[in-house]
């Protein structure tokens, strides 16, 4: 009997994360939003507000993934559900996703397809690695980042909690970004980034 999972969140990033669970062999019984869908694309049922105690009592038998890109909102609805009762979500990891077996990583983390994460890497709780994305040898990921589509993390990098590595950016070895950073699509990053900080471009630069 497959196990099933419930989705809190339904928009774009949760029908990639809909078919990676699909492919692990878990039942997606249901979801979680504000409203219900027009585009219900997975015939999935409504099982109403995440915010309303009396619904999540549904899934206290069962598996739940936060399929929310937002980093914040993800974070918020994770916590909530941990603290209301005291359960995990299961991870979303794609059959094509390379892994080594050699990393430590969280609960909640969707690993996209082709995505790529190298030997001494700590993944936190929450991480999206999305579609082939590279993340080098013992990087260390902060929990609730989102490093979209084809970012290229290189060896030793360290990324603070809540911050955003925009599509096809480059981190260079070594660099440290600070928490709640937002890196734009394509930078190229060859210093470090302070805490809050907004940048983009090749080289990078603060524009925030």
């Amino acid at each position: 009997m497959k196990s099933k999972v419930f989705l809190f969140g339904y928009s774009g990033h949760a029908r990639v994360v809909c078919d990676i669970l699909l492919s692990q062999g878990y039942d997606l019984a249901g979801y979680f939003t504000e409203s219900p869908v027009e585009n219900n694309t997975y015939e999935l049922l409504y099982c109403g507000f995440e915010e309303e105690l009396s619904s999540l009592a549904i899934i206290e038998k069962h598996s739940y993934f936060v399929a929310v890109g937002s980093n914040s909102i993800r974070k918020k609805i994770s916590v909530t559900l941990f603290n209301q009762k005291g359960m995990y979500p299961c991870n979303a990891i794609a059959i094509s996703a390379i892994l080594s077996p050699k990393i430590r990583i969280g609960y909640g983390v969707m690993a996209g397809p082709a995505s790529v994460i190298n030997s001494g890497s700590t993944i936190g709780n929450g991480v999206i690695c999305n579609t082939a994305c590279i993340i080098e040898h013992e990087c260390n990921i902060g929990d609730y980042v989102h490093v979209a589509p084809g970012a290229i993390l290189c060896g030793n990098v360290t990324v603070g909690e809540n911050s955003f590595i925009g599509a096809g950016s480059v981190i260079k070895e070594g660099i440290i970004i600070g928490k709640n950073v937002t890196i734009g699509a394509g930078t190229v990053v060859l210093q470090n980034i302070e805490d809050g900080k907004t940048v983009v471009g090749n080289p990078q630069r603060i524009i925030r």
